[in-house]
C-alpha cells in the first residue's frame, strides 16, 4: 500500500560503503548541471535509476506540505514542545536532544512497535496511513535529496556527505563495469589505506572512454525478470525523460535529463 516493499526487499542484499569511491565521484558533481562531468562526457542519476534499483514510485504527489491548522498553533506563542506532546502524547528526555533534534534511535525505541489493544488515537501516533503514503512520488524526492546532499558537499568546508549514498554506489556499479566488484551483495570494502585508493580511483577515472560507460544497463532480461511489473507501466516510464523539478519539502533539484542523453 506504501509502495516501498521493493525497498525493504533490499535489507539482506544491501553492501557497505566504499568511502573513497563515492568520494572521488563526488569530486566529479557540478552543482551547476547536477552531472557528474567525466572525461567521455556527463552523466548522472535519473528516475529510471531511481525505479529499476530501488522500485520507488517516481510520479504522484511530491513529498512536501506543511502542518495542519497551523496558525491555531501560533497563537499565544506556544513552544514547540507543547506541539510535540500534543502530537506523539510523550516528551524525549534532554539526554535524546541536539538542539533542535531528537535522536532517532529514540523514536525507534518509543515508537518501534505498537501495543496491543491500542486505541484509535494510539495507532495514529504509531503508524501513518499507508493508502496515502503509497500516493507519494517517493522517487523524485529520495534523488531530490541526494543531489542536495552532493551540492552541499561541493564546499570545501564540508567533511561529511549524507543522504542515500548506496543508491550513488549501486549506480556506479550498474554504469560502470570496471568498478563493480565480483559480488554486490555483501559487498565490503576494505576500510584502510583510504588515501591510496583515492588516488587509485582518481586515476581509473581519468582514464575512462565512452565504451566503459552503459547507457542501458537494465535493458537485459536477467534485470527484466525481477523487476516489479508496476515499475515498467506508461504512467511511471513517461516521467524518465521528463525535464522537471524534483520536490523534497523546501528542497527543489532539477531532473536534467536532456543535459544526459547519449
Amino acid at each position: 500500500m506504501a509502495g516501498l516493499y521493493h525497498l525493504t526487499r533490499l535489507n539482506d542484499r544491501w553492501f557497505w560503503l566504499d568511502e573513497p569511491l563515492v568520494s572521488v565521484f563526488v569530486e566529479r558533481w557540478h552543482l551547476e548541471t547536477h552531472t557528474f562531468h567525466m572525461p567521455f562526457g556527463e552523466c548522472t542519476i535519473t528516475l529510471q535509476d531511481m525505479a529499476y534499483q530501488l522500485g520507488l514510485p517516481v510520479d504522484g504527489r511530491y513529498v512536501s506540505g506543511c502542518l495542519t491548522d497551523f496558525q491555531i498553533y501560533i497563537q499565544g506563542g506556544r513552544p514547540a514542545w507543547v506541539w510535540f506532546q500534543e502530537l506523539l502524547g510523550v516528551i524525549p528526555p534532554p539526554s535524546q536532544v541536539q538542539k533542535f533534534a531528537v535522536n532517532c534511535t529514540w523514536f525507534q525505541k518509543t515508537f518501534g512497535e505498537c501495543p496491543e489493544g491500542a486505541d484509535e488515537e494510539t495507532v495514529r501516533r504509531f503508524a501513518p496511513r499507508l493508502e496515502e503514503m503509497g500516493t507519494y512520488s517517493w522517487g523524485s524526492a529520495a534523488l531530490a535529496w541526494l543531489n542536495r546532499c552532493m551540492c552541499r558537499v561541493v564546499n570545501r568546508h564540508v567533511v561529511k556527505l549524507a543522504g542515500p549514498l548506496q543508491l550513488l554506489q549501486s549506480w556506479i556499479f550498474w554504469r560502470f563495469p570496471r568498478f563493480r566488484p565480483v559480488r554486490w551483495s555483501g559487498y565490503n570494502p576494505s576500510g584502510s589505506d583510504k588515501g591510496p585508493r583515492v588516488q587509485m580511483w582518481r586515476l581509473r577515472i581519468d582514464m575512462l572512454q565512452d565504451r566503459d560507460f552503459i547507457w542501458m544497463p537494465y535493458s537485459f532480461h536477467e534485470v527484466l525478470q525481477v523487476v516489479h511489473p508496476e515499475v515498467l507501466e506508461p504512467r511511471h516510464t513517461a516521467m524518465w525523460q521528463s525535464v522537471t523539478s524534483l520536490i523534497y519539502f523546501v528542497v527543489i533539484e532539477w531532473h536534467q535529463i536532456d543535459r544526459i542523453l547519449p
